[in-house]
């Protein structure tokens, strides 16, 4: 049986008018064009200097685009991407109190009109958006175990704003920039880091041996620090770690912690 969960955590942001897809263009790591219906695309807002700023599920829906994004982020967001409208004809509004937002995994979704394969893995499942209340049969934190045990981010803690760059984050692979589009705001550092081959961390997902700490406890190896846990749940989370440490024992407020890389993963070593 499919599990249905909804994610409350996650709200949504209408972008309408004639140039909602080049001015979006200008600005996040993919292509917003391939947005159709029945097929999202997951990109990223970057800071002038490349890292990373916001990122989001944009879901096609006739004459406006939807992008699905961290709740508590939604009027940062909106605040950003306003600040480039200038004279484009773009209009952006909050209507996450209009579509509520959900993950399906392990089977077929229901038939919802905004319904799409979650790009970034087959195995995540789909993402939802519905006017309509859906019963769930699952909940957020059982949809937090499954996209971790994955290895797939979802926005703050897994992604620190100024931070962290895509590639050490999985957004080549996870198919999060589109290298042919053109110009947007970030990509010199995000393409240098890819051709360059500079990535000296990564976002990976570990086993916890003991109680979760919170996001942002470092990690060890022979007592320095190599990393830092990010988010977690049921035994698993997410960990920004050296590349060159994730073969070392490992420790996590004094527990053993071991990294488990998801077959997606390509490592530059």
């Amino acid at each position: 049986m499919a599990q249905i969960a909804h994610l409350p955590d996650r709200g949504v942001i209408a972008v309408t008018g004639a140039d909602r897809v080049a001015f979006l263009n200008g600005l996040v790591s993919n292509d917003v064009a391939q947005a159709a219906h029945g097929r999202a695309v997951w990109a990223a807002m970057l800071t002038p200097q490349g890292r990373y700023a916001a990122d989001f599920f944009i879901f096609y829906d006739d004459e406006r685009l939807l992008l699905e994004a961290p709740r508590a982020a939604v009027a940062a967001i909106v605040s950003k991407l306003s600040r480039y409208k200038l004279r484009a004809a773009v209009v952006l509004a909050d209507v996450s109190d209009e579509l509520a937002v959900y993950a399906v995994w392990d089977g077929a979704p229901p038939r919802v009109a905004l319904t799409a394969p979650d790009p970034r893995l087959r195995e995540a499942g789909f993402r939802l958006l519905s006017p309509e209340v859906l019963i769930p049969n699952a909940d957020a934190a059982a949809y937090a175990a499954h996209r971790l045990h994955l290895g797939l981010p979802d926005g703050p803690p897994d992604l620190e704003p100024d931070k962290t760059l895509l590639l050490e984050a999985g957004f080549d692979e996870l198919n999060g920039v589109d290298w042919n589009k053109g110009c947007y705001m970030g990509q010199e550092l995000t393409a240098r880091t890819k051709y360059r081959g500079l990535v000296k961390r990564r976002l990976v997902p570990v086993t916890l041996s003991g109680p979760a700490p919170v996001a942002g406890t470092a990690v060890l190896a022979n007592g320095q620090e190599v990393g830092t846990l990010r988010s977690s749940a049921d035994g698993v989370a997410l960990a920004m770690l050296r590349v060159d440490a994730l073969e070392m024992p490992l420790l996590l407020d004094g527990a053993p912690v071991t990294p488990k890389l998801p077959g997606w993963l390509v490592l530059n070593v």
